[in-house]
């Protein structure tokens, strides 16, 4: 029940993310800065109040947290059907974000509560197939009511959503095993708040493998962030191209995802850095081809487009699946929130800068440079991971198991 509110959510995500550009874009005129504060409206909170959020998510109930997230995006939408100025928007996609920021650490937390262990891979491998599946039909779900309804309509739908996924949660049981704190962790869940926040930055920063992991995830996105964002620009140097190739690699990259969490979600016995070196190694030969192919100007591109889309995707999906997984067996459950509250910081943050900083490099050097540089810049990181990856296994296996269930102090 919590995926399928999972994916009742993330669909609803991607309907008021397009409905909202195209009422901006279309209808406002709006110019292409102020396209672009749209992502950052939603983005930026979830950098800025990640920490803090994950730590709220630890501290209370888990399953009042993700409804109460719901209920309020969910009021912010049915508010964008009156909106008059961007400005108005701005604000509501902003607060949105903030309470995004709270759904996610809590809905993490909730999922180590409820799945053993043993079959967590699989569990993280199926919320990455629900997450690909709603960027492929998201999209198209998106655009077909846009056009036969409108804007407003699609935001009275988008909020139904939500009020769907809280009314899926508010039916979720409370831990499988719930278990009884050693006096260790006790004293950590009593201190004040301000030391609370900091214990997810400690935990993380205690253990190698999550440490170095995450460095890698964040400096990889960011890399990679440098020339996602900037596709739709490099299909515009092929002299041959159909309207509909950007749309045709989004989706291929999405199927890609699918399949990819498919794949390990069937296959759970795996080496997290050893997935993630190969994924990112993936993804910066998809780039570098795609800038080959588009620097010759390779006809058929109908074909090779999403084809290299599908590569990526499918990579991209051994970066993030296997690290989040061992996120979560590696970290005990009373902590759960405060240590994916600041990994989602450091993500959000690269895909923040990321874009911005791809901007600025294909107005100055070009978009094909920008791909070369991306797809160099991934490969090398991928090369130095291999070269240190015995000794970030070897910390990995220095941290001791976590536990099943939850605390009683912060059951939900």
């Amino acid at each position: 029940m919590l995926m399928l509110a999972q994916a009742t959510s993330s669909i609803g995500d991607w309907l008021s993310i397009i409905a909202i550009i195209t009422l901006v874009g279309l209808k406002w005129n709006a110019s292409p800065m102020e396209v672009s504060l749209i992502i950052l409206c939603l983005a930026v909170p979830m950098a800025l109040f990640g920490p803090i959020t994950g730590t709220l998510a630890d501290r209370f109930s888990r399953k009042a947290l993700m409804i109460t997230s719901d209920l309020v995006r969910a009021s912010l939408i049915l508010l964008l059907t009156i909106a008059d100025t961007i400005w108005m928007v701005y604000i509501c996609l902003f607060i949105i974000g903030v309470f995004s920021s709270f759904f996610i650490p809590a809905k993490n937390g909730k999922l180590k509560e409820l799945v053993p262990e043993k079959d967590m891979k699989s569990a993280m491998a199926i919320t990455s197939m629900i997450d690909s599946s709603t960027k492929i039909l998201g999209p198209l779900l998106s655009g077909a009511l846009v056009t036969a309804f409108g804007a407003q309509t699609v935001f009275i739908i988008d909020s139904s959503t939500f009020l769907f996924s809280a009314l899926l949660i508010a039916f979720l049981p409370n831990a499988v095993h719930p278990v009884k704190i050693d006096s260790d962790q006790g004293e950590q869940i009593n201190v004040s708040f301000k030391e609370e926040l900091l214990v997810g930055f400690t935990f993380i920063r205690s253990n190698a493998f999550l440490l170095v992991g995450m460095f890698f995830l964040g400096f990889s996105l960011l890399i990679l962030q440098l020339s996602d964002s900037q596709i739709i620009v490099l299909i515009r140097e092929l002299t041959a191209v159909s309207p509909d190739l950007f749309g045709y690699i989004v989706t291929a990259s999405g199927t890609g995802m699918l399949l990819a969490g498919f794949i390990l979600a069937k296959r759970t016995e795996y080496n997290a850095f050893n997935s993630m070196l190969i994924g990112v190694c993936g993804i910066g030969v998809s780039f570098g081809m795609m800038a080959v192919l588009t620097h010759i100007d390779m006809a058929n591109a109908s074909i090779w487009g999403p084809l290299l889309g599908f590569a990526a995707g499918f990579t991209a999906t051994f970066v993030f699946v296997p690290f989040q997984t061992a996120v979560q067996i590696e970290t005990p459950v009373h902590m759960t929130g405060r240590v994916f509250g600041v990994i989602n910081s450091v993500t959000t943050t690269a895909t923040i800068i990321g874009p911005l900083l791809g901007g600025w490099l294909a107005t100055i050097l070009g978009v094909v440079p920008t791909f070369i540089i991306t797809a160099s810049l991934l490969l090398s990181v991928s090369f130095i991971g291999f070269l240190a990856k015995n000794k970030i296994n070897r910390g990995k296996l220095n941290v001791s198991k976590s536990q099943q269930g939850t605390p009683e102090t912060t059951s939900s």
